[in-house]
């Protein structure tokens, strides 16, 4: 008997489907690359400087005038674009350590990620921190050494550090190419290829809008390789190929799919230098859409349409003061105006104008496919988090909100601009920008900001100015960390007992669950001694809500 044809076309449409995120330590060139793929999808013409000069495009993922101001990337970005016939969902995280938190909620919507190194710092703070969270989803990490065109790290030294830092097995796949000390190409080892770019643009800046350059040889042994990269570069580039030979090692794709084995790869993202080779290969290696595990057991991508949302963001479009909540699909097919079921509120509802992203530009789309990224309105009914389905009633691993480390209270500059500030509050912490503490019923206290990091507090006094015309003076508070406290029992916590006791600050967030703020281990440590019968959760995942 034949398959459906819709079946059959679904299975397709997800089998062309590539979602992942790019991950680097600040100023490993993670938003230009971004943009050099785009390029190379066709989806921009013209590849903006992060830091741009008057007349210069400013990066398309950057989209928020204080990234534009900062030259710094503080929200993740949605960028979909076509390549090669696959539809690449790309996710564009912050490589600022103040927004990270943002970046762990986009791990969990995607499929795979590209580390971005640069060549002269190698594995930096920030890579290692989000390099766990990969590898606790045991996805498939790709590794891409970056600004090849300038002074950096012998490639054998960094192919060392991430073994050995990072725990995870290396297979170099392609390999640089120099003419004494300058970067000239890459060799890609399984393609047996030998990628040069004219002398003339290596190490220069001027081919940064351009497409790729340079041309190809047959392989090592072409004789006109020798001739680019002289005898001391060509005998340099056979002694470092042979070594990597005589490892023996070869590429497992099934410890690449569980993230314990790192396909790594050379370049310069401002030249275009082996960026093609590494996005070609990517595509070819990087997995379709995966399963996913939800209470009702594992959802497989051709199983009826499901998702979650991972991301809200408001007042991106600036005309409508709007909120868009992001939906990774995990399942099937989406379809506009179909009618589905919102799990936490067990409600039914229809998604009408569901749109797909080039950053803020936005396209309304008829149908999407596991693997996708779509924004839908928010009337304020989503939460990070948040479960979609058709008819079955399951949910998707909870997306954990992370113990802030900085705290402010709210001091209120015009009190007649009272309802505008907690709008504007209550929406920039359903967004994930912020956490937000209050009083507990029935007792009078200020608001709380918690901040993972310290930027985070200035970009929420920005946006409550650029977009809801509220000036906020944020008063430092002295703690260090919360603590989201349910009892062992099930029974709901008396939060004035830490009142009473004088043991740490008790609050509710944002969604009703007690939290109380410690001034340091010791204030914590007292509060273990004195409530026994109380849990002390880092995060807030699976903690009870008390709306």
């Amino acid at each position: 008997m034949s398959e459906n044809p819709e079946v059959l076309r679904m299975r397709q449409e997800i089998a062309r489907r590539r979602t992942f995120a790019i991950i680097s330590h600040p100023d490993a060139g993670k938003t230009t690359l971004t943009e050099k793929l785009l390029l190379y999808g066709g989806a921009i013409q013209l590849a903006g400087a992060v830091k741009a000069k008057r007349g210069r495009a400013s990066a398309v993922s950057d989209w928020m005038d204080i990234e534009r101001e900062r030259g710094i990337s503080i929200t993740s970005s949605v960028l979909q674009f076509p390549y090669r016939g696959m539809q690449m969902n790309l996710l564009d995280t912050p490589g600022h350590a103040d927004f990270s938190e943002d970046t762990y909620r986009t791990l969990h919507a995607v499929d795979g990620a590209v580390m971005l190194l640069d060549c002269a710092k190698g594995v930096e703070a920030q890579t290692k921190k989000l390099f766990r969270v990969c590898k606790h989803r045991h996805m498939p990490i790709f590794t891409l050494v970056n600004k090849m065109d300038r002074p950096g790290r012998e490639p054998f030294d960094l192919v060392g550090e991430v073994e050995n830092v990072l725990g995870i097995g290396v297979y170099p796949i392609t390999w640089p190419i120099y003419r004494g000390a300058q970067f000239r190409g890459v060799y890609h080892r399984l393609k047996k290829q030998v990628y040069l770019f004219a002398a003339d643009k290596a190490g220069s800046s001027q081919a940064a809008g351009a497409e790729a350059i340079g041309f190809s040889v047959s392989g090592i042994d072409d004789p006109r390789l020798r001739e680019e990269i002289g005898d001391d570069g060509y005998n340099q580039l056979r002694g470092e190929t042979e070594l990597l030979e005589m490892a023996g090692d070869e590429l497992n794709m099934d410890r690449l799919m569980r993230g314990e084995v790192s396909p790594m790869f050379f370049g310069s993202a401002m030249n275009n230098f082996g960026i093609q080779p590494f996005l070609d290969t990517f595509i070819d290696l990087m997995p379709p859409p995966v399963s996913h595990l939800s209470s009702a057991g594992i959802v497989n991508p051709d199983d009826e349409f499901s998702g979650f949302v991972f991301k809200i963001q408001a007042n991106m479009d600036k005309a409508h003061r709007d909120r868009v909540a992001f939906l990774r699909i995990c399942s099937g097919k989406f379809e506009r105006g179909m009618k589905v079921k919102h799990v936490r509120s067990d409600k039914a509802i229809r998604l009408a104008n569901p749109t797909t992203f080039l950053a803020q530009e936005r396209t309304i789309v008829d149908e999407a496919f596991a693997g996708d990224v779509i924004g839908i309105y928010d009337p304020g009914i989503f939460e990070i988090g948040d479960t979609i389905t058709v008819d079955k009633t399951l949910q998707y691993e909870e997306i954990p909100s992370f113990a802030p480390e900085h705290f402010a209270r709210c001091v209120m500059i015009d009190p007649m601009r009272r309802k505008q500030l907690k709008k504007g509050l209550e929406q920039l912490a359903q967004e994930g920008t912020i956490q937000l503490y209050r009083p507990p019923a029935g007792r009078e206290g200020d608001t709380i900001l918690g901040a993972v990091g310290r930027l985070q507090l200035e970009v929420v006094q920005h946006r409550l100015k650029g977009e809801y015309d509220v000036q906020l003076r944020l008063e430092p508070l002295a703690c260090e960390f919360a603590r989201w406290v349910s009892r062992k029992d099930g029974a709901e916590v008396d939060l004035g007992a830490f009142d009473r006791e004088r043991v740490g600050i008790p609050v509710v967030d944002l969604r009703g669950r007690s939290v109380v703020l410690f001034q340091g281990e010791w204030q914590l440590g007292t509060a273990e001694r004195v409530f026994p019968d109380i849990e002390f959760a880092e995060t807030a995942r699976g903690v009870v809500s008390r709306k």
